[in-house]
């Protein structure tokens, strides 16, 4: 028989991400959380790729599943990570990536339903078939209960264009060594590395001195 391993809320802007797994011969289900930590502050570093391979593997051992059984893992980029550590333990031919639905779907999605409700949101009836609607809907509620703001993802880079997620995308830095002084800093653009970049206190003592033009001053002599 086989096992497989979902995931609900990916895309959607509330809450983190719902993993589960669902054991088709006995009918075993059970999910853990990737917190929505990992989709704001740090959502650039990717960290949530394997957080997601965390979960899924401590979900997977729980099942004790036998040595002829395969684990069957949605083709989602979430699980990209996740899908080559369990290789790694079970093996390569055990291990495929698939489009998931039916019951082991069902049960993801429902599990993140319940998740959201409890939080006091409820969701579009239709949100699978109109992810547009779903999205402002959920961006609708949060505009009307900010305090649960906490529970967006708020690191989406294309959230900064809304007025309600702009404080959490200040502006961008990056960080470099300084081309003078050798010392780590942080500069607010991009480096191409074909010019030099310094860190503030060289860039005053390097940056030209600005060139002052005088306005000639005209007096008109009374007649």
């Amino acid at each position: 028989m086989t096992l497989i391993v979902d995931d609900a809320g990916s895309g959607d802007l509330l809450f983190g991400v719902v993993v589960g797994a669902y054991h088709e011969e006995t009918g075993e289900f059970r999910y853990d959380i990737i917190d929505v930590r990992f989709y704001q502050d740090i959502f650039r570093e990717k960290e949530y790729l394997k957080e997601s391979s965390r979960v899924v593997s401590s979900l997977v051992s729980k099942f004790k599943i036998k040595e002829d059984e395969e684990i069957h893992i949605c083709q989602g980029c979430i699980f990209d990570v996740a899908a080559e550590d369990l290789r790694k333990v079970y093996g390569e031919d055990r291990v495929k990536r698939v489009h998931v639905d039916g019951e082991a779907q069902r049960l993801v999605e429902t599990a993140y339903l319940d998740e959201i409700r409890n939080l006091g949101y409820e969701p579009l009836a239709e949100r699978d078939e109109k992810r547009g609607k779903s999205f402002f809907h959920m961006m609708r509620w949060l505009k009307a209960n900010p305090e649960m703001l906490k529970y967006a993802k708020t690191g989406w880079p294309r959230l900064k264009n809304y007025q309600l997620f702009k404080p959490f995308h200040g502006k961008q830095t990056f960080k470099v060594v300084c081309s003078k002084c050798g010392a780590e800093c942080e500069v607010p653009f991009q480096p191409k590395g074909d010019k030099p970049v310094f860190c503030k206190k060289c860039w005053s003592n390097h940056k030209p001195a600005r060139k002052t033009r005088g306005k000639k001053r005209i007096v008109k002599r009374k007649k």
